[in-house]
């Protein structure tokens, strides 16, 4: 055997985002940042009304989280000061939906801490779990909490959280995106990437809105997995250019 070469679980993230319909920016905000006692965490916002305004809002409320995280600030209370924070900013007058999503690995479990009426699916044992208790968004009033879940950082298992837009593509059209039965037809699948679950979510979400979202659209995949690997870390981002176009 390598000398180089462990045997460990592996944690692949991936996201696939799209704007509305004809909007230059997006209202969603994702950044990833490093635990200070190992591991990540993604957060995703989601600002109230779509394009340049929302921008503002989703960014101001992910630096401010991204911040307290490198800190060594919990979730929890990283998630109640964002929220505390956009209500002295904007008078209570403004609101964002708030996802924090952490791999720890001083506790060796998963975090999920939730600011959002949008459900979060959890894919282990060949079984669907759906997290979706009550959960108000952040910055309209002060002492707003989130809910927080907390599992085990085991083998097999994939986690899915994602924007409004997903869950209501479709509805101006009379049709309504079955979250729960595309993940279970991707289970029949022989173990799907965390990039192939997320780009077949949104691209069915897309088709919904006959290609037209409706909404800004973000997805977040996390899936664990027993891997035979280096040591070396590894991220590969895919980011579109606007309105740049090559001949050829």
């Amino acid at each position: 055997m390598n000398c180089c070469t462990i045997h460990l679980m592996e944690i692949e993230i991936a996201a696939s985002k799209v704007n509305r319909y004809a909007s230059i920016e997006s209202g969603d905000t994702l950044e990833v940042v490093e635990r200070p006692n190992g591991g990540l965490s993604v957060v995703l916002a989601d600002g109230q009304t779509t394009g340049k305004g929302a921008k503002v809002i989703s960014t101001m409320v992910v630096r401010k989280i991204i911040s307290l995280l490198a800190e060594g600030i919990r979730d929890g209370a990283a998630a109640r000061a964002a929220s505390d924070y956009l209500f002295t900013e904007r008078g209570g007058k403004v609101s964002a939906c708030l996802h924090i999503l952490s791999v720890d690995f001083h506790s060796n479990t998963i975090v999920i801490t939730r600011n959002s009426p949008t459900p979060v699916f959890i894919l282990r044992n060949e079984k669907i779990e759906q997290i979706d208790s009550t959960s108000s968004a952040i910055g309209t009033s002060r002492n707003i909490r989130p809910t927080i879940a907390e599992i085990s950082l085991e083998a097999g298992i994939t986690i899915i959280l994602f924007t409004d837009g997903l869950l209501h593509a479709g509805e101006s059209a009379g049709t309504q995106m079955d979250i729960r039965t595309s993940l279970a037809s991707l289970l029949e699948e022989e173990d799907p990437s965390a990039q192939v679950v997320a780009d077949q979510l949104l691209a069915q979400a897309e088709r919904l809105d006959q290609n037209r979202p409706n909404d800004d659209m973000s997805v977040v995949v996390l899936h664990v997995s027993p891997r035979e690997l280096d040591s070396v870390r590894r991220m590969t981002i895919h980011l579109p250019i606007p309105g740049i176009y090559m001949r050829k």
